[in-house]
């Protein structure tokens, strides 16, 4: 991760809310030998229990979703505009039917704890999964949602996880 520098989550002075809804990202699990990546226009960033924390929401039938049920680790990749094409490729192609990473042309990279993000990336959010749940239908109190976002049934797990290293180019 030569191009990029470490920085404290304090110091970030990008709006969570454009980011991730705007921006997208890109949630990435697994190791050099073995990942996936998803792009993802759904998540949080806060502090909960003491620490800096990230929600992310990823559906089970997702191949992203079998990384992060293996790993306790993964990172959010979050690009400049110019790379909302391959984002756009990542959300729609399936990492079990083709290399997407390669369709994309987007170029893996470690970090310092072994994790993948991308040298593309402008800012980089290296998360330690600190609890899971999945989403339940008698959870919900507008029942709105459910047929808005949930008509199949395939309700999201939340995935809370503290911010461990920040990165930015």
């Amino acid at each position: 991760m030569n191009n990029f520098s470490k920085i404290d989550i304090k110091d970030v002075a990008e709006n969570a809310i454009k980011l991730i809804s705007e921006r997208w990202m890109l949630v990435t699990a697994g190791n050099k030998d073995s990942f996936n990546t998803m792009t993802a226009s759904w998540g949080t960033m806060g502090f909960l229990w003491g620490k800096p924390v990230v929600y992310v929401f990823i559906r089970p039938q997702r191949y992203t979703f079998e990384f992060m049920e293996k790993n306790t680790e993964f990172t959010l990749s979050f690009f400049p505009d110019e790379n909302k094409e391959a984002l756009k490729i990542c959300g729609s192609t399936s990492g079990r039917d083709c290399n997407k990473v390669e369709k994309a042309g987007i170029s893996p990279i470690e970090t310092e704890n072994g994790n993948i993000t991308f040298n593309e990336a402008n800012f980089v959010l290296e998360c330690k999964t600190l609890y899971k749940e999945d989403f339940k239908a008698e959870n919900f109190l507008d029942k709105e949602l459910i047929q808005k976002w949930f008509a199949a049934g395939d309700y999201h797990k939340v995935y809370v996880a503290e911010i461990v290293n920040t990165y930015k180019r």
